[in-house]
């Protein structure tokens, strides 16, 4: 397992990304709709991490909720692992909660799954692996 991205929720894609490309001394590599999650994504890539920001694309997004209650910031942190299915196997047998036990397809080629913030001491985690 490995930190694959943070991702940021932000109010405005265009401000946010001049302002994050600015910042990192590059342009985002990504920007893509997930209609499941109705959000918007941009992606800037790092050395060994990347940077997801996250606008809604509707009212009823976790990410409108999530900037309703605490405004713009640090959203989630997201892990790389090689089988989600044997890592939820694995932390469920830990005591872990899931917000989603089956993996659902996220943005940037991934599956996904979230671990519940009550079970992690507040971080919303994400569990994401490569799709083949």
């Amino acid at each position: 397992m490995r930190l694959e991205h943070i991702g940021i929720a932000i109010q405005n894609d265009e401000d946010a990304a001049k302002l994050f490309g600015r910042l990192l001394g590059k342009d985002a590599y990504k920007a893509e709709e997930v209609a499941s999650e109705q959000v918007n994504t941009t992606f800037f890539g790092l050395d060994n991490v990347k940077i997801e920001l996250l606008s809604a694309l509707s009212e009823d997004s976790a990410i409108h909720r999530f900037l309703g209650k605490r405004g713009e910031g640090i959203h989630h942190l997201a892990f790389a692992v090689e089988d989600i299915h044997a890592e939820i196997r694995r932390l469920k047998a830990e005591g872990f909660t899931f917000v989603n036990e089956t993996p659902k397809e996220g943005a940037d080629n991934k599956l996904i799954c979230f671990l519940h913030p009550k079970s992690t001491h507040g971080v919303l985690v994400e569990l994401c692996q490569e799709k083949s």
